[in-house]
Parts: structure tokens; C-alpha cells; sequence
């Protein structure tokens, strides 16, 4: 998973945090090289506005630098992206290079999309920064062990700015109460009334706070810095405040229902890559998963008389197996294992040429559980790599609420449960997609501008279909629950968002039929609602749009098809949204093998 939240925070920011850009190679061609240059122009613009995501990129000079509440920047960033956008298509009216054409179009596209969203966040909703959460994410990707300690050193800057210690700085808690107020103001005098957040994100965000706190004080405590007490004592007091605020003023006035307005969730599948309606996606995935649960049972019907099962439904089938849940310190160890094995399996295989750099997998801290709760994976900076991994982070259950119960998840803990996830945030997965670009280099335009969830999910759902063939009959049983998933989340997540079916039925559906635990429905429910309305919905529709490419290939080119050679084309052309993708694919590389 790799996720984006274009609603719950501005497109600017949701764009660069996912966005990637990568170091030049040696061999690079001359096409690449311009493409990039014409991509800093948006890169700065984006870069200006959010610097503590630039200096997660790698990129220099923005290590200290911190985002400025302390005016509205609405009309400021409108006035940037505008100039950019007229810059790229100068340049683009005056380009030969197809290629370039092409990506200076992702350009100026992504800018025209980055003004629609934030219009539509403008006329909607009143400014809600969950600050804590935002911190909590700079201090760890600043404090990743893969960051040199220089560039960590940084850190303590920041916390002063934040806090209010530094020259020419006040407490970012109070700035953002001001543009709250600000705006609010602004909306009476105009006779408008905004949206304020969902209700259940506003909760999630209260109760997180305390484990996200202890999670900055314990990286902290952790790390080489010093003279961090003070400045995060202030910090940290600031933020309790900001937050118990927080309860009392805004908790109010949150939304009750859930529910986006229809132009807001249409933005927001159109960010995430989804071109087709709602009603389409919907039905598109309900015959899937009808289609995939007759596969899920077919299955179960072979582990049930393999071994000896009284209760051959698949959903008792997956009950029983989850019995078999690994003792913590043989986590681990076992995913090493699984690992290790789908290696093997593409090598032999020849699914994909694998990277060279080494795969990791870590579990999460309790402070990253509650920050992201689902498993995912944190790519390595890419601006700067000086042979950086990225890590596949396992999840292991919710934040504990209010009352200190904790959802643990049992989905990702038992012996046939850990094949798929493997082949879907590791190899050949997001992780190895990831190391791809890094060890090949692609343009900016492709790897950053063109980046969306339905590249990313897409590949890596076809990893796990990819793999299937090579697991265990268990284990092929819990990747057809997780495609099962997937196809299932791209009707219940526009449901529940049209008013189709309650947040609680969602909750039901996915715990009974699909065969996830408590902890992980509840998650799939936030993530549908408030974490990132739309998202979920892109797995599926990624995976089918990569299909269909892949099967018009194989018909054009009948048994000279080589699944190696198409994978390994497919990730060298970075993460192209699928239209591109299928073109590249039928112009060049079904030529390519018809020689």
C-alpha cells in the first residue's frame, strides 16, 4: 500500500508526499535528461509550498525549512502553478522529442488537476490540520536510519520553528487556529457554510494523539541528537493544548455523515487514477468478486479433504487455518523465508528480472500502526540514494481507543497469510518496483507527475496474481482472499460514499464474507470514509487495466510473448497511467518482439 489522502489534506501536499524523483544514471538518455529539467518547474513550485516533503525526497536545501501557516497561501500557490503550467506549455509547443511531448503533457496535467482539487477543497471545507499526525511523520522520515545523521541534525531546527522558539517564528499550533478562524470568518461574510471534517476522523485523530506523541519522544530518545528535550517538551505541551481545542471546538462542528459531495469523491478517483464512473467501477467489481469467491471455494474445497476439514466453506476453511498464527519472535524469521522463496520462484520462473538491491521487512512500531495502520511499504529516497532500501512495514493491529482496547489484526500472522502480502509490498511488489527505478531511471515526468494509485496498486496486485501459481494450495487460498479484497473494496468503497450501504454494513461484509479480522475491517472502514475516500477502489481497477494490456499483448503476439520480458518492460516505463502504458506497450514493445 501506498497511500494518498487528497481530501483529509491539500492535493499539493498529498501529491508530493507519494511523489518520487529520481537520481540520473550514468547511461541516461539525452530525452530524460531534458524531460527533468522541464520537471523542476513544477517540482520547485510544489517543493515551495511543502518542504518538509521535499526534504523526505532528498531534495537539498529545504532540510530546515517548514510550511507557512502564517498566511493564508491559497491565492499564492493558484498564482505558482498557473506560471508553471504556462512555462510547460511554451515549452511544449516548441518540443520535437515524442517522448519529451509526452512528458511535459503529465506535467501540465498534474498542475491542472493540483488547481481543480484544491478549488474543490477551497468551496467545500474549513482548514483542518491534524498536527500531530503531520509531525509524528516528520520526525520519522527525518530520523530513518536510511537518512544520513547530517541531514538528521536538521530535526532540531524544525522543532523550533514548529514550537515558536526561533527568531521570526510563532507556535505552528496557533497559526493554524488562525487560518481556521480566517476562513471561517471569511464564510459568514459570504453567507456560505463549510464542511468541517468527518466526525470518526476527528476522534481517530484524538485518540492517536497520545501514542503518536510517545512514538516522536521515543524516536527522539532514540537517535544521536541533542538539546531535542526542551524544544519537544514545548512541542509536545503546545500540541496536548492544540489538540484538547481540537475536542472542544471543532469536534462540534464535524460532519456527522461520512459522505463526500459527489463532485469531491469524483475528484478524488480521478486523482487516484480511476476514469470510469462509479456505477461502472461497481459493477465491474461485484461480478468479479462473485467470480473470485466461486475460485476462493473451489479451493477450499481441495485444503478441506487435504486436510480433513468437516467444514469445507471457505470461510470456515480460512477460520481454521488462521488458527495457526506464528508465536512473535518467528514473525519475522518467516517472512525472511517467504521472501526468500518468491525470489526463487520468479528466477525460476522467469516472471521478473529482480533488482539487486537487498529486500527488508520490519514490523511497526505502535506509533506507525496508529499513524498508517494498514501494511505498507516505505520506499527509499530516491533523490540522493547513496544505496538505500525500502522497507515493507508489517503492520499488527489498530491503536488502542479511548477505552484502551486494541483491534490485533490475525490476518498477517499465520502460516498461509503471508505469502500474498510479501508478494504485494516486497517482490515483486511495491518494493521491487521501487528499487526498479531506482537501478534503471526513469524521467521525473513518469516516476513523480504520473504517479497515482492505480499505477502503483495495480502492479502490485498483479505481483501477488504473478506469485500465485508458485505458493502452497493455503497459501493461493488467502491471495484469492486478497484479490477478493480488493475487488470487493472497489464497490463497497463508492457505495458507502453514495449512500449505498452504512459504514457498519461495510464492517459486517468484509469480516463475514471476506474473511477479514475485526481490526482490519475496522481499518478498511476509516480508510473508505476519512483516511482516503476512493483509494481502495484503485487496487482493482489498476490490476484490470494492466490485464487487459498484458492480454492484448499475448493475442498480438501469440507464442512469441515472453511474460519476462513484458513485466520487465512494464516496470521500465515508470509509473505511466494505463492509457500510456497500453500504448507503450503496443507501439513499442509488441514490435520489439515481432522481429
Amino acid at each position: 500500500m501506498l497511500p494518498a489522502r487528497p481530501f483529509a489534506r491539500t492535493a499539493l501536499l498529498s501529491l508530493l508526499a507519494a511523489a518520487l524523483t529520481l537520481p540520473a544514471t550514468a547511461a541516461e538518455p539525452a530525452w530524460v535528461t531534458k524531460s527533468n529539467t522541464n520537471a523542476k518547474v513544477l517540482l520547485n513550485v510544489l517543493a515551495k509550498y511543502s518542504p518538509e516533503s521535499a526534504s523526505n525526497l532528498g531534495v537539498e536545501g529545504y532540510d530546515e525549512q517548514i510550511m507557512d501557516l502564517s498566511r493564508d497561501q491559497f491565492d499564492a500557490t493558484n498564482r505558482d502553478l498557473r506560471a508553471a503550467i504556462a512555462e510547460l506549455q511554451k515549452r511544449l509547443r516548441v518540443e520535437t522529442d515524442s517522448k519529451v511531448k509526452q512528458d511535459l503533457q503529465i506535467l501540465i496535467d498534474k498542475a491542472q488537476d493540483q488547481l481543480e482539487t484544491a478549488a474543490l477543497q477551497r468551496k467545500y471545507f474549513m482548514p483542518y490540520h491534524d498536527l500531530t499526525r503531520m509531525m509524528f511523520g516528520v520526525v520519522r522520515s527525518t530520523l530513518d536510519p536510511r537518512i544520513p545523521k547530517a541531514r538528521q541534525q536538521a530535526l532540531l531546527v524544525r522543532l523550533d520553528k514548529y514550537a515558536g522558539l526561533a527568531k521570526g517564528h510563532r507556535p505552528v499550533t496557533e497559526l493554524a487556529q488562525e487560518r481556521l478562524q480566517e476562513r471561517l470568518k471569511e464564510a459568514r461574510k459570504a453567507n456560505r457554510n463549510l464542511l468541517g471534517p468527518y466526525k470518526g476522523e476527528i476522534e481517530q485523530s484524538i485518540n492517536d494523539a497520545p501514542t503518536l506523541l510517545k512514538g516522536m519522544r521515543e524516536l527522539l530518545a532514540k537517535s544521536e541528537l541533542t538539546g531535542w528535550e526542551p524544544r519537544f517538551a514545548a512541542l509536545e505541551k503546545q500540541l496536548t493544548a492544540y489538540n484538547a481545542r481540537v475536542k472542544a471546538e471543532m469536534l462540534p462542528r464535524a460532519r456527522v455523515d461520512h459522505r463526500l459531495p459527489p463532485e469531491v469523491y469524483a475528484d478524488n478517483l480521478k486523482n487516484f487514477g480511476v476514469d470510469i464512473s462509479p456505477q461502472e467501477l461497481i459493477a465491474k467489481s461485484l461480478t468479479s468478486f462473485a467470480e473470485i469467491r466461486n475460485q476462493m471455494q473451489i479451493t477450499a474445497n481441495l485444503i478441506a479433504k487435504e486436510r480433513g476439514f468437516k467444514n469445507a466453506d471457505y470461510r470456515a476453511v480460512m477460520l481454521e487455518l488462521k488458527k495457526q498464527q506464528i508465536p512473535a519472535e518467528q514473525v519475522m524469521p518467516l517472512y525472511a523465508e517467504r521472501l526468500a522463496a518468491l525470489e526463487k520462484a520468479a528466477r525460476d520462473q522467469r516472471v521478473v528480472s529482480l533488482p539487486e538491491r537487498k529486500a527488508v521487512i520490519r514490523l511497526a512500531t505502535m506509533a506507525e500502526n496508529a499513524a498508517q495502520p494498514a501494511p505498507h511499504m516505505s520506499p527509499p529516497r530516491l533523490i540522493g540514494n547513496t544505496g538505500e532500501y525500502g522497507e515493507f512495514v508489517l503492520t499488527t493491529g489498530m491503536p488502542p481507543d479511548a477505552s484502551g482496547k486494541r483491534l490485533v489484526f490475525d490476518d498477517f500472522t499465520h502460516q498461509a497469510g503471508t505469502w500474498s502480502i510479501t508478494a504485494h509490498e516486497a517482490r515483486p511488489g511495491h518494493e521491487m518496483q521501487f528499487a526498479k527505478m531506482i537501478e534503471t531511471g526513469v524521467s521525473t515526468a513518469r516516476a513523480v507527475f504520473a504517479f497515482n494509485s492505480v499505477n502503483v496498486e495495480g502492479w502490485a496486485l498483479y505481483a501477488e496474481a504473478e506469485m500465485q501459481p508458485y505458493e502452497p494450495l493455503d497459501g493461493q487460498l488467502f491471495a484469492l482472499q486478497a484479490r477478493g479484497m480488493r475487488a470487493a473494496r472497489a464497490f463497497l468503497d463508492p457505495m458507502v460514499n453514495l449512500g449505498e450501504i452504512t459504514p457498519e454494513g461495510v464492517k459486517v461484509f468484509l469480516m463475514q464474507d471476506v474473511g477479514l479480522s475485526e481490526g482490519m475491517a475496522t481499518q478498511e472502514v476509516q480508510r473508505y470514509t476519512f483516511r482516503a475516500p476512493g483509494q481502495a477502489t484503485s487496487y482493482f481497477y489498476g490490476y484490470q487495466r494492466l490485464m487487459e494490456t498484458r492480454q492484448a499483448a499475448e493475442v498480438a503476439l501469440r507464442g512469441r510473448f515472453d511474460r519476462q520480458k513484458f513485466n520487465d518492460f512494464v516496470l521500465a516505463q515508470g509509473l505511466v497511467p494505463p492509457a500510456l502504458l497500453r500504448k507503450a506497450v503496443m507501439e513499442e514493445f509488441v514490435p520489439s518482439q515481432q522481429k
